[in-house]
């Protein structure tokens, strides 16, 4: 992103910006982060799901979302109260930031690939996931991390090395060039390309086997539910990465739409694909229930504590 005055004199505009998306990315950060400890508390109590792809896949993601809201409240946070941070910091920030982004979108790949794997080949994908899922998830990190690191490199060799290390009052972004822009929307159709084509085979296969019949209103929900919030994702993103930072009140006003439309849906993501799962619905309730008996057996057992020493 270009700050300077004498080509975009809208430095009151950004900080503006900064503001309204920090204090978004901090309601998303606890309602985030929130959801996500008591979906991993369940799932690390329980051994059978702690073993399960799909969960650990659940949980990554999740965390991924947490990380993220998390990073952007820190990221913003600085350009909205003009901390004045060095160059190299905020460059550091916003690209772990957008790598573990991107780490969100790659889980979300995965999960409908192990879907796909589950309802088409059920027989032999177990075996098969369970010894690469790990191996799946170290590769897709390193692909990611590979990636930003090199464009990093790239962009972050133009200026000299005194303009990495000074301070800037709004903290500026890195990987907004043309070649980090094409490369990242040729990643996201990518990414965007697998998730349809696995949904696409696993509609086909339910459709076969009767599972999407006008009596399973549940399956075809689930399934037009997650390609809703696949738009979500994907479609304020592709505005995002092909616009780049552009002038003017209209871009500043569409910027904070398309930015409260993925906020929104980046919160709803630990509820659809977390708890919209009935096996951690049944298991919440009963994680809740346990919850409630041990709050109800402390506080007795404070009441007969407190009138023992009051006697």
């Amino acid at each position: 992103m270009n700050l300077s005055s004498e080509h975009c004199n809208i430095s009151d505009w950004l900080r503006l910006e900064a503001t309204v998306k920090a204090s978004v990315y901090t309601v998303a950060f606890f309602f985030a982060t929130s959801v996500t400890v008591i979906i991993v508390t369940i799932v690390s109590q329980n051994l059978k799901l702690k073993k399960e792809a799909r969960y650990i896949l659940l949980c990554h993601h999740l965390l991924c979302i947490s990380a993220y809201c998390g990073l952007g409240v820190v990221f913003q946070g600085m350009r909205a109260l003009l901390a004045n941070s060095p160059v190299l910091m905020c460059w550091v920030v916003f690209g772990v930031q957008l790598s573990v982004g991107e780490g969100i979108l790659f889980t979300l790949a995965l999960m409908a690939v192990n879907t796909y794997l589950a309802i088409c080949w059920p027989l032999k994908s177990l075996s098969f996931v369970d010894s690469v899922k790990y191996r799946v998830l170290a590769g897709s990190w390193t692909i990611i991390i590979f990636k930003n690191v090199c464009l990093f490199l790239i962009e972050g060799t133009s200026p000299t090395q005194g303009a990495v290390f000074k301070s800037e009052p709004l903290c500026p972004v890195i990987l907004n060039g043309s070649a980090a822009r094409a490369i990242g929307m040729v990643f996201l159709f990518l990414l965007l390309c697998i998730i349809l084509v696995s949904y696409s085979l696993i509609y086909q296969e339910g459709k076969r086997a009767g599972h999407f019949n006008r009596s399973n209103i549940k399956a075809r929900k689930t399934v037009l539910i997650h390609l809703v919030q696949m738009g979500l994702h994907v479609i304020p993103t592709l505005i995002f990465i092909g616009l780049g930072k552009m002038c003017g009140l209209f871009f500043f006003v569409l910027n904070l739409v398309l930015f409260g439309v993925f906020a929104f849906a980046q919160c709803l993501n630990p509820l659809i694909y977390g708890l919209w799962n009935k096996e951690l619905q049944s298991r919440l309730y009963r994680w809740m229930c346990c919850q409630h008996v041990v709050l109800c057996l402390s506080n007795e057992a404070v009441f007969e504590n407190a009138l023992i020493l009051k006697n």
